[in-house]
């Protein structure tokens, strides 16, 4: 005999049943009562897993001990087309094949005979005729068994079944008995077993185990598996494989093994179930929890009536939720449901869903679940569906659920400038994890075919290539954009503004054959894009300061905040620190960082704080500058940035550690950095410029002096001419060292001087530029230490920002009226004066202005 069901599993060889008392009383006192009480009708009726079979094997059991005669038979969908298949089991567990009717025999005929044949057992010993599983029974057995019921009065006998009601497909009446002849009565019994309780649970796993079980473990336990003893039995069993005890630190391996039960489950369930009961079961997987009564009629092609019925039927499996819209409780579960049919199908059956789903205003969670398992639907409001989706994912940090998301947009059909959206919108949720993809797309984007609707897209993709660093393939991408006759004028003046500011990043990137020609920018262009481009190419050459301001100023206007790319306007901003107008900076870099922050662009927020760095350390705060560091840092990590920008944020970093006297973090800054590909571009000469100062300020002459030459090398191939930039030129000359008058020094110190007149920079930077020009001419001049040094004992001169601090203070000025008149927080005034006196090796404000000579007088 083959049961389905064996039990609950008492474990070590026990056979008592958990919290199955009153069942097993029931047919205890059935079974005793047989030789002189009633017969018996009993139906053992539960869904998958309740543990139907345990009860029919403990009433086999019981029946032995009562002396009454057991003949079992298990029917199976295998055999459910198999004539008299039941009557034959149980004919030869009777130990009577012989008797059976010959198989051509009329049914009425057969019946009656096999009838005839258990009474009469029945009267020589009472006989209890058990059959497990019966919603498979055959036919021909069936209507035996009814007859067999029927005549119950007339023998000693119970007829003991199970039944899964879920599976059961309604085609079979039930059993009756029949009215008494002989005075003996039927007794008629349907026991339904329970989900057993958090107590049950804890004593199933207990004896299972064979040790105690933790009480919280035994909770979740009942929680998880909905107290069904199969399910628990598949987990007992998975835990002692793997030797794990029941105890609450393994509660994730007691919920990853309830799921692959529910798996299992519902792999057998699904192989079992009548093809319409299958059908509903795998709509309501698709489905999920957004799946109206109505979406599983329409996907089942049934109506309403019949899909409620079949609902109600499904809710025994024991693998769905209650309530008006059933789920699966395991996502396992609905997957192994679905495994059946194939690739095509499946995605079939979620695009309609999906269809169904968007007509029944399912919101967009369960809307794109769907589209993500559909083949293409071929319709807008998938793509806007599962835009808005990703939306929120990355709203709330979900990147790789967006990036699912906009990936799946790209393979429905689209209008060229809608896709050219989700490429750009791909490209944000990528950054993180995957920057060279990140690139991808966007340059995916500037080599989309479309008409002027896409401009919008082609500006926003190439200024984040910009501004991410990856100017040398996004000059011909640019370049090919604006061969299109169909670009809009203030579109094509941002492309052309983008293309001029990435070339003079790195100037001769592409040859000029290979792209076509992109016209230069109007000497004073009035489109805010070109303005803004404009002015950091005045200001680096350093010539015409008035200039730079109002073209600076166009392109940072209100008006042009929300049409000018943000790369743009980052440069307007850099024009604007160098012209050392640091307050209209400032404010300009708050609007553009609050703007890129709400939109979610990384790389213009990182931009944003990494400028917002060197306006820090221009007004000489380099502690607000490592803050702005820090933050630019946790939007942009090292690895999001271009190899072209990198090197940027770790030398300005290195540069605001030097200026707090910090040189071990400031060599750690720029130790070590090197990416592939960053060594001719602008954002290396500001690493040159760092390493060179802190070489310079750990004794390391010769070794200074390379990397500042280097990097004058490199600013002077791109007409940068800007001492207020990177003041390479007096920092070279004091790395060379004592040397003569008229030697390269002094030359070096006289050229920034010059170049510093040429630009007519404000006094405040002027004067920091002159101090550093005249510590390190005094250092190359002589190789005695003046009487008041003006600098410390290690050789190391005043930093710009201790300079600035230093020059009003020795002038007569307060500490409160210096931080005021240079913005600048009032400690970080005190700071840079504490250094000051250090370096100089002075202890009183008093002896400032001996120190500073000329530059610590009044002006006359």
């Amino acid at each position: 005999m083959t049961h389905g069901n064996t039990g609950h599993w008492a474990g070590h060889g026990g056979t008592a049943l958990v919290e199955r008392d009153r069942e097993q009383k029931l047919l205890r006192d059935l079974l005793n009562g047989l030789r002189g009480g009633p017969s018996a009708l009993v139906e053992i009726d539960g869904g998958p897993g309740s543990g139907r079979s345990a009860l029919l094997n403990q009433a086999v059991t019981l029946a032995g001990r009562a002396g009454v005669r057991v003949v079992t038979a298990h029917a199976s969908w295998e055999e459910s087309a198999l004539r008299y298949g039941i009557a034959d089991q149980l004919l030869a567990a009777l130990g009577r094949p012989d008797d059976a009717p010959p198989s051509d025999s009329d049914d009425t005929v057969i019946v009656e005979a096999l009838c005839q044949v258990f009474l009469a057992a029945a009267r020589v010993q009472p006989l209890l005729v058990a059959v497990d599983d019966t919603q498979w029974a055959d036919p021909h057995s069936w209507r035996w068994l009814r007859s067999l019921a029927r005549l119950l009065p007339d023998a000693p006998m119970m007829l003991l079944t199970t039944r899964c009601g879920v599976l059961a497909d309604g085609t079979h009446d039930p059993l009756e008995p029949g009215s008494s002849t002989t005075g003996r009565t039927v007794a008629r019994h349907t026991l339904t077993p329970a989900p057993l309780s958090a107590a049950g649970v804890t004593e199933l796993l207990t004896r299972a185990h064979g040790r105690p079980v933790d009480p919280a473990f035994g909770t979740a336990a009942a929680h998880a598996a909905g107290g069904n003893p199969t399910l628990l039995r598949t987990v007992a069993g998975r835990f002692a494989r793997h030797d794990w005890p029941p105890a609450a630190d393994h509660l994730p391996h007691l919920v990853d093994s309830v799921a692959e039960a529910f798996r299992e489950r519902a792999a057998r369930t699904a192989a079992a179930l009548p093809a319409e009961l299958l059908d509903v079961l795998r709509a309501i997987a698709v489905c999920g929890q957004d799946g109206t009564p109505d979406m599983i009629a329409a996907l089942t092609e049934s109506d309403g009536t019949d899909t409620a019925r079949a609902v109600a039927r499904l809710a025994g499996t024991g693998l769905l939720t209650d309530g008006d819209r059933p789920a699966f409780h395991e996502p396992r579960a609905a997957e192994a449901v679905l495994a059946g049919l194939g690739a095509d199908r499946r995605e079939q059956l979620y695009a309609r869903a999906a269809r169904h789903a968007h007509r029944a205003a399912v919101p967009d969670s369960g809307l794109t679940r769907m589209l993500l398992a559909a083949h293409v639907v071929g319709a807008t409001w998938a793509v806007d569906a599962l835009r808005r989706e990703a939306a929120r994912c990355r709203a709330v940090g979900d990147l790789r659920a967006a990036a699912r998301l906009l990936h799946r947009a790209l393979r429905e059909p689209m209008a060229p400038a809608s896709r050219a959206k989700v490429f750009v919108e791909l490209s944000a949720v990528v950054l993180a994890t995957s920057p060279a993809a990140s690139d991808r797309h966007l340059r995916s984007v500037l080599l989309t075919r479309a008409d002027a609707s896409a401009g919008p897209s082609w500006v926003e993709a190439a200024g984040l290539l910009v501004t991410r660093g990856d100017v040398v393939s996004v000059q011909p991408l640019i370049a090919r954009v604006l061969d299109h006759t169909d670009v809009n004028a203030q579109d094509r003046a941002a492309l052309r503004a983008l293309y001029w500011l990435a070339e003079h990043s790195q100037r001769g990137a592409e040859h000029e054959l290979d792209r076509p020609a992109v016209a230069a920018l109007p000497d004073l262009p009035a489109e805010p894009a070109e303005a803004g481009v404009a002015a950091w190419h005045c200001a680096l050459r350093g010539q015409d300061i008035d200039r730079t301001r109002s073209l600076a100023r166009t392109a940072l206007a209100p008006a042009a905040r929300d049409t000018t790319p943000p790369a743009a306007q980052l440069a307007a901003c850099q024009a604007l620190l160098l012209t050392g107008d640091f307050a209209e900076a400032q404010a300009a870099l708050v609007a553009i960082l609050v703007r890129a922050q709400r939109s979610g662009t990384r790389p213009t927020a990182g931009l944003a704080l990494i400028v917002e760095a060197q306006a820090a350390l221009h007004q000489g705060s380099p502690e607000a500058a490592v803050t702005s560091l820090d933050r630019a840092q946790h939007v942009m990590p090292p690895h999001c940035w271009h190899p072209m920008m990198a090197p940027a944020p770790a030398g300005l970093r290195a540069l605001a550690h030097l200026a707090l006297g910090d040189v071990a973090t400031a060599e750690r800054a720029v130790e070590g950095v090197r990416p592939a590909g960053a060594e001719s571009g602008l954002a290396w000469a500001y690493l040159l410029y760092a390493r060179g100062r802190v070489r310079l300020a750990g004794g390391q002459g010769g070794a200074a002096l390379a990397d500042l030459l280097e990097c004058g090398r490199l600013l002077l191939a791109r007409q940068v001419a800007n001492p207020v930039l990177l003041p390479w030129r007096s920092a070279a000359a004091a790395a060379h060292g004592p040397a003569g008058r008229g030697g390269p020094a002094a030359d070096l110190l006289a050229e920034e001087r010059r170049l510093t007149r040429v630009w007519g920079a404000p006094d405040n930077i002027d004067q920091g530029l002159r101090y550093v020009a005249e510590v390190a001419l005094r250092t190359v001049r002589t190789a005695k230490a003046p009487a008041v040094p003006p600098a410390a004992p290690s050789g190391r001169g005043l930093t710009v920002a201790e300079l600035r601090v230093a020059i009003p203070a020795a002038r007569g000025m307060t500490n409160r009226a210096i931080a005021a008149e240079l913005s600048m927080p009032l400690r970080a005034v005190e700071l840079h004066l504490a250094a000051a006196y250090r370096k100089l090796g002075i202890t009183r404000r008093v002896e400032l202005a001996r120190a500073l000579g000329p530059l610590g007088r009044k002006s006359r």
